[in-house]
């Protein structure tokens, strides 16, 4: 009992000391405690604490999308997240293919986002080569002051430094042409000495004549069955101005002109037959190149030759065989009749039926009696071009002769000469010789020989003899000859004219 009482009296002791510095201590109050409440109220404010937690976390991205109600603009802020992290990807696998290789492979063409459009690009991101700011490109190079050197002592630096003449010329690459392609030396700290950028500047100047050269080649020459712009444009003005109803299509092609068929239309001064053909002389001196002998010696064009320039040329030429054509048909000889001539076109009367060309006199097959006959005729023709009209064909063969309703017609008198020209006599002897062995070929016994045959037509009956060719043609050169100084020294021709062209030349077209 006696320990069991004051074992309670100390418990009462303790309680009561508990009590005097809960209510004196030195720290103050303790707080009331706080009312209870529900299990639901607990758990709703945790959630609403939590919730405010994760919003100020993340400010930037609240605020940005409370502003932001656009789908697009939510679709290319997703567009770009998936980017950044493709290109995160793609790093990696760079990094992983090139390895410690020395020489290394960079996959900057294939990003999604480059350094410069992405802002919010980490700065350890060194892979990436953005161009803007390179620390290999070259700087300005310096300019030489006018006393032609910098520096003092032994740091002179004249004009005629290797390294500044080397970055100067890298420098005027800027100037070359846009389709030359100088790489990336510009890009870089390049000095190229005087003898490689005077190769390059050659090489550049070069290519450029070269390219101009072919462009005016395409754009400036009639091509075989193809015209160029200019003459594509002078046949629509015809067909615009009522001359032509249309122009059907090709009918043959040749070493120097092409020729179309076209239906007629009407002219103020004369008819226009129904069928016509156009002749377009080619602008180039490819296959034809020695065009130029048979109209710089021919007087009536000789003031007007010019062999630099080949468009007059090819006029000229046209306008040569208009004249020759109105001599043939004032001798009443077959031949196409002139229409009308522009520039290097020339419309002529159809020779054929229902767009259907007259055969070539090569081509055509005829007995015995039509090709005597067509041997006479030839030879009338030929007689009556010499000596009426005052012409040499000078291309005359089976393939500039035609077979039409029972006779031969000629055509391409382009080249047809005077027999006063230098080399007229030669260019007949040609022409009997091919008339000659065609005959001869085609069985025609009453055929003269070449000798006979340039007798009949020349009327000059130069002794044959042993019919050797040589002699023959050394009587042709020595004639000429004599021509030929008659012509210098009196100025008047040596053989007999009996017809003029009455047409006037026409006077030079004015270029376009």
């Amino acid at each position: 009992q006696k320990f069991s009482g004051i074992t309670l009296d100390r418990k009462k002791t303790f309680s009561t000391l508990c009590q005097i510095k809960t209510q004196h201590s030195p720290w103050g109050s303790a707080a009331p405690a706080a009312p209870a409440c529900s299990l639901a109220d607990v758990m709703s404010e945790q959630l609403a604490t939590q919730l405010d937690e994760e919003n100020n976390a993340f400010p930037a991205l609240t605020e940005y999308a409370s502003e932001t109600t656009s789908d697009l603009m939510l679709a290319k802020m997703l567009q770009m997240q998936f980017d950044r992290e493709f290109d995160d990807q793609l790093r990696r696998e760079e990094k992983k293919f090139n390895g410690e290789s020395k020489v290394s492979i960079s996959f900057e063409n294939y990003r999604m986002v480059h350094p410069y459009e992405d802002s919010d690009s980490s700065e350890d991101e060194v892979d990436w080569q953005d161009t803007r700011h390179d620390p290999y490109k070259a700087d300005k190079p310096q300019t030489t002051p006018r006393r032609g050197f910098t520096g003092k002592g032994k740091n002179i630096t004249t004009k005629h430094d290797a390294e500044t003449c080397g970055r100067k010329n890298t420098a005027r690459m800027d100037n070359f042409a846009p389709e030359v392609h100088v790489g990336d030396g510009l890009g870089m700290d390049l000095k190229l000495s005087n003898q490689v950028f005077n190769s390059l500047k050659q090489h550049c100047y070069s290519e450029q004549r070269r390219s101009a050269r072919l462009h005016e080649k395409k754009e400036h020459s009639t091509a075989e069955q193809a015209v160029d712009p200019r003459t594509r444009l002078l046949m629509y003005k015809m067909v615009n101005a009522g001359v032509l109803e249309n122009i059907n299509g090709c009918i043959s092609t040749g070493k120097e002109s092409v020729v179309f068929h076209a239906d007629g239309g009407s002219l103020e001064e004369q008819p226009v037959p129904d069928e016509v053909v156009l002749k377009v002389f080619k602008t180039t001196l490819n296959e034809f190149k020695n065009r130029d002998r048979y109209i710089k010696d021919d007087y009536r064009f000789k003031e007007r030759f010019s062999k630099l320039n080949p468009r007059k040329v090819i006029r000229l030429w046209a306008e040569k065989e208009m004249h020759n054509l109105a001599r043939m048909k004032k001798a009443e000889i077959p031949c196409p009749e002139v229409v009308l001539l522009k520039k290097h076109i020339l419309v002529m009367s159809f020779i054929g039926k229902d767009h259907v060309p007259a055969p070539k006199l090569k081509d055509v097959v005829l007995n015995s009696e039509d090709m005597k006959n067509a041997f006479y005729q030839v030879l009338h023709l030929m007689q009556l071009m010499y000596q009426e009209c005052n012409l040499v064909h000078a291309d005359l063969s089976e393939y500039n002769m035609l077979w039409h309703e029972g006779k031969v017609w000629l055509i391409d008198v382009s080249q047809s000469i005077e027999p006063t020209h230098p080399h007229g006599l030669e260019f007949l002897f040609r022409d009997c010789r091919n008339v000659s062995t065609f005959f001869q070929k085609r069985g025609v016994s009453e055929a003269m020989s070449v000798y006979e045959l340039f007798n009949a037509v020349s009327g000059l009956n130069i002794p044959v003899g042993a019919e050797e060719e040589a002699e023959f043609m050394a009587e042709i050169v020595a004639l000429e000859k004599r021509n030929e100084d008659h012509v210098q020294k009196r100025g008047k021709k040596t053989f007999p004219v009996t017809c003029e062209d009455g047409d006037p030349p026409l006077k030079p077209d004015a270029d376009d």
